[in-house]
């Protein structure tokens, strides 16, 4: 049955708890981290560690070396889709996700490398990748040099780069294991998985995004995806779903039986990683990053990983560690009651636990404003 058409305004507050809530900052959760993975469609993970960090604040009991093991299996793997930039995904949502993306990497491609490939039969170039790297898994750097002998007057990087954007590629363990480090070596998704690209589906991707990021502009979708020209896939969509609008008259959509919570839901601290997709799936990020958090935090060149608190971007943290020591430090960019600092430090000891485990003290300091 078609969603209605409604007038109904919904606020920053408003807009903010619906999008914590859907992305499980109010309440963690007892889902598995492929679960979640979807849930959120996939988790932005160009440091290969901030999944680990992400999934924490997300999840009750978060185990890293279950990750870690469906990392090892296949069942989760590391490549570019949204906006081309790295994301850990489960395998369903690769072959599911990356055929809808090509639009937006090949555009990327070509705002960054187009001059350089001008001339280059592309498909030549992606079947001569594709062999390469079904040989063995190989860093990007080599699978360059491997096809300047065959294009010799063309820049390494760029041809390189085409083939990420023009085949699939995957980024195998040990790289993205917990508390591991590894090279980016690259190897076909469809040959790392044994099956083949999904036919793409705009239209449901939309619909995973609005569960996960709504209710959003089409201009938020275009952001969070890099894809262009959604107006044509709302507009197709449009009886399935649900529209408001916010305080500024622009429309939003939504899913309809998708959550908005109460405004004056509580909103528990919460640490995300220097790259969190609460932060990047918006063209308007109001909802998250108050004018007041942003100037305090665009100042602040110490640190890029991020701290919630009452639901707002309002600090950052950093985490230094010795053989028996750990100390995380919080700066603040807002006020703190008691009661908000009393549950910051200990979210931030059990933080500091989760991160440095071998050690045997942990401690919170914090800098506030003003």
């Amino acid at each position: 049955m078609p969603s209605p058409t409604t007038d109904r305004v919904l606020t920053r507050r408003a807009l903010n708890r619906a999008l914590l809530a859907r992305q499980s900052l109010l309440t963690r959760e007892t889902l598995s981290p492929r679960a979640m993975a979807e849930r959120l469609v996939g988790l932005q993970a160009q440091s290969p560690q901030d999944p680990y960090v992400a999934l924490w604040s997300r999840l009750e009991d978060f185990n890293p070396d279950t990750l870690s093991r469906q990392l090892a299996s296949r069942k989760m793997v590391r490549l570019a889709l949204m906006r081309s930039t790295i994301h850990l995904v489960t395998d369903r949502d690769c072959l599911a996700l990356r055929s809808v993306m090509q639009p937006a990497i090949e555009r990327s491609l070509r705002g960054t490398f187009g001059k350089r490939l001008a001339g280059v039969n592309l498909a030549t170039l992606a079947a001569a990748g594709r062999a390469l790297v079904d040989k063995e898994p190989r860093l990007l750097g080599d699978i360059g040099r491997a096809l300047a002998t065959r294009w010799p007057e063309r820049d390494q990087m760029a041809l390189s780069h085409a083939v990420r954007a023009l085949v699939p590629l995957v980024q195998p363990p040990p790289r993205g294991l917990w508390r591991q480090s590894g090279l980016a070596i690259h190897a076909a998704a469809e040959t790392w998985l044994g099956k083949p690209l999904a036919e793409p589906s705009v239209d449901e991707t939309v619909v995973r995004y609005l569960m996960a990021f709504g209710p959003a502009t089409v201009a938020d979708a275009q952001v969070w995806s890099g894809l262009s020209k959604l107006a044509e896939v709302f507009t197709r969509l449009r009886p399935r779903l649900r529209t408001y609008r916010d305080e500024r008259g622009r429309e939003l959509f939504d899913v309809a039986d998708a959550p908005l919570p109460e405004v004056d839901t509580p909103a528990p601290p919460r640490f995300l990683p220097e790259y969190d997709n609460i932060l990047l799936s918006h063209h308007d990020r109001s909802r998250v990053v108050s004018e007041q958090a942003r100037i305090a935090i665009t100042s602040d060149h110490r640190s890029r990983r991020w701290l919630l608190i009452d639901g707002d971007l309002a600090g950052t943290w950093t985490l230094e560690t010795t053989r028996h020591a750990a100390a995380l430090s919080i700066r603040a960019a807002v006020s703190l009651r008691p009661q908000q600092r009393r549950e910051l430090v200990h979210e931030g000891e059990r933080l500091a636990a989760f991160l440095a485990p071998d050690v045997a003290a942990h401690r919170v300091i914090v800098e506030t404003a003003g």
